[in-house]
């Protein structure tokens, strides 16, 4: 893993307590970053904040629904009471699988509150923060932003937004010196996979895991510190000629799975 000095800079990651969230919960830490974990899952993310914390580095957790403004809005207030806020990632997503037909009005508004909802609810609450001294925004956007997936319609809707808002937010604030980027992987090796798996194909969870892992050129899917250490540099004093650019980090998938 690079090392980057994120020294005396504090670190926003929401849907921290686990898969890729929770790799860049530690990551980040372990570069000297002081990291708050903003998750539903209070009981996963401060499980995480204890491993960080036995390990010398900096962490706390924060109870927290992004598609709650109010909340959102207590939460990043009283961290910035005690802290300059220098970077803000929103990680914290929900999937569907279904096309249209397969997806519900109460599946269209779920995926909103959380994905696209959940995003502007964090972004607005630290914008104000940011305009006094700059600092760093990733969105965790998709492949599915920019290319058809099957039966990923109310999902691909979100993510499409997301890109769309991170190019809005680099737009809008490039003058303050505040830069946002996304980060679009494809399938990633998380606890949501091996569940998915599982509970969809018993009995066949070694077949469909090689089957899922060769849908990408590269052969495999990707690791969550695969996708810490691209945000670890896009958030750093390296990438400060980076904004308003979505990365994706797909094994090739876009440009070769033809």
């Amino acid at each position: 893993m690079a090392t980057f000095n994120y020294n005396n800079k504090t670190v926003l990651i929401t849907g921290g307590g686990s898969g890729i969230g929770e790799a860049l919960s530690k990551q980040f830490a372990m570069n000297g970053a002081n990291v708050h974990i903003l998750d539903f899952n209070l009981e996963m993310s401060q499980k995480v904040v204890e491993e960080i914390l036995s390990e010398g580095h900096k962490a706390e957790a924060h109870s927290c629904d992004v598609s709650n403004q109010k909340q959102v809005l207590e939460v990043i207030n009283s961290i910035a009471a005690n802290n300059s806020l220098d970077v803000l990632i929103n990680n914290a997503g929900i999937a569907h699988i279904g096309n249209i037909e397969h997806t519900t009005e109460q599946d269209m508004d779920r995926l909103y509150n959380v994905n696209i909802k959940g995003v502007y609810n964090c972004i607005s609450a630290i914008i104000p923060y940011m305009k006094q001294k700059g600092g760093s925004i990733i969105n965790m956007a998709s492949i599915a932003s920019t290319v058809g997936i099957a039966d990923r319609f109310a999902y691909a809707m979100t993510k499409g937004a997301v890109l769309t808002m991170t190019y809005s937010i680099a737009k809008d604030y490039i003058s303050h010196n505040i830069r946002c980027n996304s980060i679009s992987p494809a399938r990633v090796h998380t606890p949501f996979v091996d569940n998915f798996i599982n509970k969809n194909y018993p009995g066949q969870e070694s077949e469909m895991f090689d089957k899922l892992s060769k849908s990408q050129p590269i052969g495999r899917m990707g690791q969550p510190k695969e996708i810490a250490a691209l945000a670890l540099f896009l958030c750093s004093d390296d990438a400060t000629f980076i904004t308003g650019t979505d990365f994706p980090i797909d094994g090739g998938f876009i440009k070769l799975n033809n």
